[in-house]
């Protein structure tokens, strides 16, 4: 499977006359954009050629999926009010876009020097993110919007799958239910983590669907997540950063800077 024959497969299964249908070549990227509001969702082409040749045909039936539901979802005009258990928090890079298409303000925090907190609305088989001009419609206000993210947040089940790998306790979190990654805003969850941890508690969120835990006892187990954290973040449906980080005092720092701080011998 190449990226090529990727892209012509989409084209032909999201192919309806409502929407367009943009390919970027520089970035490898698909787009399919409701006609009329502009409003759309970016398919990363290497990161789903990567799932083909694990999953095949149910890949791209579950992309085709995912896209009807979403467009649909997005053309719907979406309310706030009485859906205050549905709000939920969402890690995205830096360099995720902070403006609607149609430039509407995204709600959104700073998180690290990697990564920003948006806020979503969860609708079942999708979400949308939640924008400053749907607040004055209801009488809301952004903070409301935050509170509710995070007591719905912690409210999320955190199962972990537990690997040892030379000598490094691996743990991962993998619900794929849109909010793995947005559990590294957990607190409680880091703090018992980190507790446990026999060496340094290391971090990593390399897309959406995936939270990376790692209780570094030699340096072998920094060498295993970086790899690790790299494969994931290519193979994402929505990266986030191959970067991890390190998890002391409260704080996540990430291991490349670390790294350049450390004295040499």
């Amino acid at each position: 499977m190449t990226n090529s024959k990727m892209k012509r497969m989409l084209e032909e299964k999201l192919t309806r006359p409502e929407w367009d249908i943009t390919y970027n070549k520089d970035e490898e990227k698909l787009r399919i954009e409701e006609k009329e509001t502009k409003k759309g969702i970016t398919l990363s082409l290497n990161g789903l050629v990567s799932k083909w040749h694990e999953r095949k045909e149910s890949i791209i039936n579950e992309v085709v999926e995912y896209v009807e539901e979403a467009l649909t979802v997005m053309t719907d005009e979406q309310k706030l009010s009485g859906k205050e258990k549905a709000i939920f928090p969402v890690i995205r890079s830096t360099s995720f876009p902070s403006e609607t298409k149609q430039g509407e303000k995204l709600i959104y925090d700073d998180h690290t020097a990697e990564t920003r907190i948006f806020y979503a609305l969860d609708l079942g088989k999708s979400y949308r993110l939640i924008d400053e001009g749907m607040l004055p419609k209801e009488g809301w206000h952004a903070e409301k919007i935050k509170e509710a993210a995070r007591f719905n947040l912690r409210s999320l089940e955190h199962t972990l799958k537990k690997d040892e790998v030379a000598g490094n306790t691996f743990y991962f979190l993998n619900s794929n239910d849109g909010y793995d990654a947005s559990r590294i805003l957990n607190q409680t969850l880091l703090q018992k983590m980190a507790k446990e941890a026999k060496g340094k508690l290391a971090v990593a969120v390399p897309h959406q669907d995936v939270l990376i835990f790692v209780d570094v006892q030699n340096d072998v187990g920094y060498d295993i997540l970086a790899q690790m954290a790299m494969k994931f973040f290519a193979e994402g449906r929505v990266p986030i950063t191959a970067l991890s980080f390190l998890y002391e005092d409260g704080e996540l720092e990430p291991i490349f800077i670390l790294a350049k701080n450390k004295p040499k011998k």
